[in-house]
């Protein structure tokens, strides 16, 4: 059964906590959990509204999201393979009436999908600078993900802002290192940080991940959220963290 949604390498993984499924492959760019805290962190509509997400990979976030929301969501990604693992994914997981997958690149998707139209738009961007790619064995598909080849930290927040309704929220999960870059360009175009959550490996290490979602044209007022730690001192997942990714099953 599994076999006639699957190509080359692929496989069916689970998402536990929303009883979803995912095609995924180890020759691509697989999610992880930056993926998973951002389409929880995020604040969404539960009964109506449109939701887009930039940077879509395998369609991850807007599977995540579905379980949160009866929202329409549209996935956006640049990779062909990744887009059509993302539009199997949809389809085994019988969500064609609620996500659709956008193939094409993020700077241009405003003007086709229409501007100022949306109520939330969601980004998980590539966290390294081109000049950062260092490693020259790195397939096409994981530098992509990875780094800003095609898209700049700044490009990916101008296309939010450009999607997002007066009023509308853009949440982007990124490094702690360039946090003053992310306001910055965030200010830059109307999207008002509003709050931030620092996400740690454990107690006593520095924050390597960071949540923080905007409203366009909203008023300054920074809320700055209790840090969120994934492991404990056994070197397993917290009780938070667990229930994000196994809901009751943790």
């Amino acid at each position: 059964m599994q076999e006639q949604w699957l190509k080359d390498d692929e496989r069916l993984d689970f998402l536990l906590a929303e009883d979803l499924r995912i095609i995924q492959s180890p020759s691509v760019f697989s999610f992880s959990l930056d993926a998973v805290l951002l389409s929880r962190f995020v604040s969404i509509p539960y009964q109506k509204g449109q939701i887009v997400d930039l940077c879509s990979g395998n369609g991850v976030i807007p599977l995540f999201l579905s379980a949160r929301t009866k929202a329409n969501i549209i996935g956006v990604e640049l990779q062909e393979r990744l887009y059509d693992m993302a539009a199997r994914s949809i389809k085994y997981n019988k969500l064609e009436s609620q996500i659709s997958m956008i193939h094409g690149d993020v700077k241009e998707v405003p003007p086709m999908l229409g501007i100022e139209k949306y109520d939330v738009v969601t980004c998980n961007p590539p966290y390294f600078t081109a000049n950062e790619l260092s490693d020259k064995n790195t397939s096409e598909h994981y530098a992509i993900a990875r780094h800003e080849i095609h898209l700049t930290l700044n490009e990916a927040i101008e296309a939010s802002s450009r999607l997002l309704k007066q009023g509308g929220k853009a949440a982007f999960v990124h490094r702690p290192g360039r946090l003053l870059d992310i306001v910055t360009a965030m200010r830059e175009n109307r999207i008002e940080p509003k709050r931030i959550r620092f996400v740690y490996p454990k107690e006593g290490k520095e924050a390597n991940t960071l949540l923080i979602e905007g409203i366009k044209d909203g008023k300054p007022d920074l809320k700055i959220l209790p840090p969120l730690y994934v492991y404990n001192d056994q070197n397993q997942y917290t009780q938070e963290v667990s229930e994000i990714l196994y809901g009751d099953k943790g």
